[in-house]
């Protein structure tokens, strides 16, 4: 049994500490080490797969920078409308949120997501070779792991694409000093069709029950690899296909959505891991969220003004009559504070040292709002609008904030589904991929989704500025960081950047 905790412990270590400071993506090992000494039994490749979600709630020692969960919210939520900088805002975020990004900006660093994907690659490559080793190691079980490594370097890839367009795409992993860092950018098309090549798989592959509450809900199982599905899907605009992965997920009848209470908060956010979720980064005590320092202790971003009144609405006859989603479940109203990731119940937050609160990739309401987003594309409007009333209702969504929509209106239908998002999922790191995802359809029809969110709250000398930027395309993606492209002479610099 010590021999087998040692190689475990081991393995964990060579994915943490295999950091170099010379190459762009940060990806290159201790020569020799992960190929000669590892990857001889199953349980070799259960903590590389272990590895690679622990990387994902922080960052190995000597990176520096954000953790994963930090970016995806930052990415999603800084060029938003809901979020407003907090007394302790960093330089490089306020300069996000006010349009003003330039390529030294420390925050489009994507070494942290590459990171991850070459722990991914590795077990990809390196585990199948497993099975002639280990002859408890069966072919089913080597899949569910691939499973997980595909799905995870899919979602990663989708993330880099839909925050900066073109990316290197690198599917191999790297084992040697040797390997060629010089890469080039794909282009975000590719990248997708990627994705879903991968997402295919990994569902050939998944698990849809490891018999365990957590597990089913910080591993990846098929119906989170759905979830992507139904995501990606919506981005390349095959609302077939996000219809068909969303219905996987409902028609699996493993997930619902919790009736408003008063413990519904604690259920779905403060415990997580309820009816609800789909898919969470799983923080503990043990490794706590990093978000009530962002958000509580030296808040550097806070919700914006509008939020509490214009978002989930007041019902000014009825002090009681609240949208659970909002007052001491999204944010508090006055200070503003961002609630969501710091909050026990409606009355009181956690402690610093039970800052547990997971981060929400894919929750059971998103799913069904997608589906929403798929059907009315699909001139099936009518749907649409039953989903977000089904959702309304069980959230307690006040009659201030309900629209009177012509299920044959399109755009109708598609503001309202955006509207209900922004309540839905405050602060989880999707507003800017949601209006951005809308904006630019059709060949940005609705660019205008785009503008008025970021007038909403611009200051009025910078309002004609931010528009101009805004007309180009190419501004609603982040630039490649400096440092990237003094490491690697292949890449170019984002147009907009130049």
């Amino acid at each position: 049994m010590r021999t087998k905790i040692n190689s475990i412990l081991a393995i964990l270590l060579i994915f943490v500490t295999s950091i170099s400071c010379d190459n762009y993506l940060d990806l290159r090992p201790q020569d020799g080490i992960i190929r000669q000494e590892f990857w001889k039994t199953k349980e070799d490749i259960q903590a590389a797969v272990i590895g690679i979600y622990s990387s994902l709630l922080s960052n190995p020692p000597g990176i520096g920078g954000d953790t994963v969960s930090e970016y995806l919210f930052m990415y999603g939520e800084l060029r938003g409308d809901l979020t407003a900088p907090g007394v302790y805002v960093t330089t490089d975020e306020r300069d996000i949120m006010n349009s003003n990004i330039v390529s030294a900006n420390a925050l489009t660093s994507w070494a942290a997501f590459y990171r991850v994907i070459n722990y991914c690659n590795t077990v990809i490559d390196l585990a199948p070779a497993v099975l002639a080793k280990d002859p408890t190691l069966t072919q089913a079980q080597l899949n569910n792991y691939l499973s997980e490594a595909l799905a995870i370097r899919a979602y990663l890839y989708f993330t880099l694409a839909r925050t900066f367009k073109n990316v290197p795409l690198k599917l191999n992993a790297t084992l040697s000093d040797l390997d060629n860092f010089q890469l080039p950018v794909t282009p975000q098309n590719e990248i997708f069709a990627q994705v879903i090549k991968d997402l295919n798989l990994a569902e050939e592959y998944g698990v849809k029950d490891y018999k365990s509450i957590a597990s089913n809900k910080g591993r990846i199982t098929v119906y989170a690899i759905n979830a992507m599905q139904t995501d990606v899907y919506l981005w390349m605009e095959n609302y077939q296909g996000a219809l068909t992965a969303a219905n996987k997920v409902i028609d699996s009848n493993n997930y619902q959505l919790i009736p408003a209470s008063n413990s519904w908060f604690n259920r779905v956010y403060a415990v997580g891991n309820s009816s609800e979720s789909i898919f969470e980064f799983q923080y503990t005590t043990q490794n706590l969220n990093p978000f009530y320092n962002m958000f509580l202790q030296r808040p550097e971003i806070i919700a914006s003004q509008k939020v509490f009144e214009e978002v989930f609405g007041i019902d000014y006859n009825n002090a009681l009559n609240k949208d659970i989603r909002g007052e001491r479940a999204s944010l508090v109203p006055g200070t503003n504070e961002i609630y969501k990731f710091t909050g026990l119940n409606s009355d009181e937050r956690k402690s610093l040292q039970e800052s547990d609160t997971h981060w929400f990739v894919y929750r059971y309401a998103d799913v069904l709002l997608m589906k929403a987003e798929a059907l009315a594309e699909l001139n099936q409007g009518e749907e649409a609008v039953a989903i977000i009333k089904n959702l309304r209702e069980k959230r307690a969504a006040i009659s201030a904030t309900a629209l009177n929509v012509d299920g044959k209106n399109k755009i109708d239908v598609i503001d309202y589904i955006l509207a209900e998002r922004s309540r839905e999922f405050a602060f989880e790191g999707k507003r800017w991929f949601d209006v951005l995802r809308n904006a630019k359809r059709n060949n940005y029809s609705r660019i205008e989704l785009l503008i008025n969110m970021a007038l909403s709250s611009a200051p009025a000398n910078q309002q004609q500025t931010i528009i101009t930027k805004l007309k180009d395309s190419n501004s609603h993606y982040l630039p490649i960081n400096d440092y990237e492209l003094y490491s690697n002479k292949a890449l170019v610099q984002n147009p907009f950047y130049k």
